[in-house]
């Protein structure tokens, strides 16, 4: 399936959202379509190279968005809000004359088991983390038995460096992303700090 692209310097988990704000020309073109067709497109963290001008290089794995949130902020770009779909693997892509990147990408199914008790900790962090700061998944109370909604929702709101984030929205088994996660919250105890 063909996907526009977008890399950027962060990373989208299924179920996550994130606020833009689009002002290159390629992009509101592919965020109009979008819209028109109420269909997604792409984002993939970037390797080299920066968000404007020239394509970047990027990782091949990432994650469909759809916009479910738009509108002209006050400095006259287009702001949007979109929530991550599914994951993909981009198989090969073109770059169109306007400099977008349209991906060949293949979506990757996720596992849907519920946390053994051993793991239950993560749960019980993610409901702390949200309790801590308010945030509004506390009312899917029956979602924090779902192994991989645990582990996306700690992935996004955990301070792990972006490669690392990288590495857990690659990983495709929720208790991998935990024993992951394990290892890289013990390297924050530790005051190594850099997480990589």
């Amino acid at each position: 399936m063909k996907t526009p692209l977008f890399p950027l310097n962060t990373v989208v988990f299924p179920e996550g959202e994130l606020p833009l704000r689009i002002f290159e020309p390629r992009y509101i073109d592919m965020i109009s379509e979008c819209l028109r067709q109420d269909s997604g497109f792409g984002i993939c963290l970037i390797e080299e190279g920066e968000e404007a001008g020239k394509p970047a290089k990027f990782f091949p794995m990432g994650t469909e968005v759809k916009i479910i949130d738009w509108d002209n902020t006050d400095d006259g770009l287009l702001g949007i809000t979109v929530k991550g779909q599914r994951r993909f693997k981009v198989e090969s892509f073109d770059i169109q004359p306007d400099n977008l990147c349209v991906g060949e990408v293949t979506f990757l199914d996720d596992d849907d088991e519920l946390i053994p008790e051993e793991y239950l900790n993560f749960s019980a962090l993610l409901k702390e983390i949200g309790n801590r700061y308010e945030l509004p998944f506390l009312a899917e109370s029956e979602r924090f038995e779902d192994a991989n909604w645990v582990s996306e929702r700690l992935a996004e709101l955990l301070p792990f460096e972006m490669s690392s984030k990288q590495a857990l929205l690659e990983m495709d088994n929720a208790l991998r992303r935990f024993d992951y996660m394990q290892s890289l919250l013990e390297k924050i105890d530790a005051g190594d700090l850099t997480l990589s």
